[in-house]
């Protein structure tokens, strides 16, 4: 990337100054959060319906179908992420079981998740705090102090095909099946867990029961391993781009990690809507109490937070080639700067 030409504008406010000037967005209209659940649940059934018919018409249309229906799940996957930070109704035990409800669709035990989540946002940008929720990001001496294997592992970890297609679809599929990073913290994880598990695999039962194993493998399984795919890239952008902030205990600071170490994701309108806003992320994880439908309204009236962090489609390809933290430049590295600079 081209550090001087796209650096990311820095707010003149401090950080927890935006705190109490983004409180002013926090409140939910219960009104507002059912016509956004229904705008999604609604096309999101309807097409998978439509792929269900098309089988017996051509079974590529319905893989067809069942693609473009994954950017739905990613909706889907985005408002159960707001009701996981108590944004998207005002009663919290409505939105918990919706959250739970919309887990079963989106492959995620929501308690466990939303536990997890919480970490993420608690430690994002901590360099002593990494591991929960997080794509694994190695700084440059803890890469140059690991032997040729323990490269060799964090260099495949970090290839594309591991990271967007092998890893998002491990991860619902397979991972979220267990209540991973909490396995000793309580009944309440593994109820999360398997209680998710119990509704899928009746679910899939369904599925099977009334249409055999081609709309489970030409619809639902295409459609959850699109979303996977797509979500753990709106995951990466968002924290992986070359001008984030990653600090040491002593000199970390939650709120200015939370909002000079995200990015401000610029999509078209459309994408901007199927994936709930959550391109405006650096706003996001400053103050998460803020529905997603109000995010936009934060933009338009604070032009600073608007124009910080950007990062279009096209400039979020190259972050692909990016993979170590260097403490003393303050920036992610590709290997091969790495390799140039100090010889690893």
């Amino acid at each position: 990337m081209d550090t001087k030409n796209n650096a990311p504008e820095k707010p003149t406010r401090h950080a927890k100054d935006w705190v109490r000037i983004l409180a002013n967005y926090r409140e939910p209209s219960n009104t507002r959060s059912f016509v956004e659940l229904g705008l999604t649940l609604g096309p999101f059934f309807l097409l998978w319906a439509l792929a269900w018919m098309a089988l017996s018409i051509s079974p590529w249309l319905a893989l067809g179908l069942a693609v473009v229906n994954g950017m739905f799940l990613v909706r889907i996957f985005c408002i159960q992420h707001d009701c996981g930070h108590a944004s998207f109704f005002k009663n919290r035990k409505l939105q918990d079981w919706v959250g739970r409800a919309l887990g079963v669709l989106t492959l995620t035990p929501y308690d466990v998740w939303r536990q997890s989540h919480s970490i993420h946002h608690s430690s994002h940008g901590n360099l002593d705090q990494r591991g929960m929720g997080d794509i694994l990001t190695l700084t440059v001496e803890e890469y140059r102090a690991r032997g040729w294997w323990g490269r060799l592992m964090y260099r495949l970890y970090r290839h594309p095909l591991v990271l967007f297609v092998l890893g998002p679809s491990y991860i619902f599929i397979l991972e979220n099946r267990l209540p991973i990073g909490h396995m000793r913290s309580g009944w309440k994880f593994w109820i999360s867990a398997m209680g998710t598990n119990a509704a899928m695999a009746i679910l899939v039962a369904l599925i099977i029961w009334f249409g055999g194993l081609m709309p489970f493998l030409l619809i639902y399984i295409p459609t959850s391993v699109i979303a996977a795919t797509i979500g753990v890239w709106l995951f990466y952008v968002q924290h992986q781009f070359e001008e984030t902030h990653w600090a040491k205990e002593d000199d970390w600071q939650l709120h200015e990690y939370a909002l000079e170490g995200s990015s401000h994701y610029v999509l078209p309108q459309p994408l901007q809507w199927l994936s709930a806003n959550i391109g405006i992320h650096h706003v996001h994880h400053l103050y998460s109490r803020i529905p997603f439908y109000r995010l936009p309204e934060v933009l338009r009236d604070h032009k600073e937070l608007n124009d910080m962090n950007r990062l279009t489609p096209l400039e979020s390809l190259k972050t692909i080639n990016i993979h170590l933290w260097d403490e003393k430049l303050g920036r992610l590295l590709s290997f091969r700067e790495a390799r140039k600079l100090y010889g690893v």
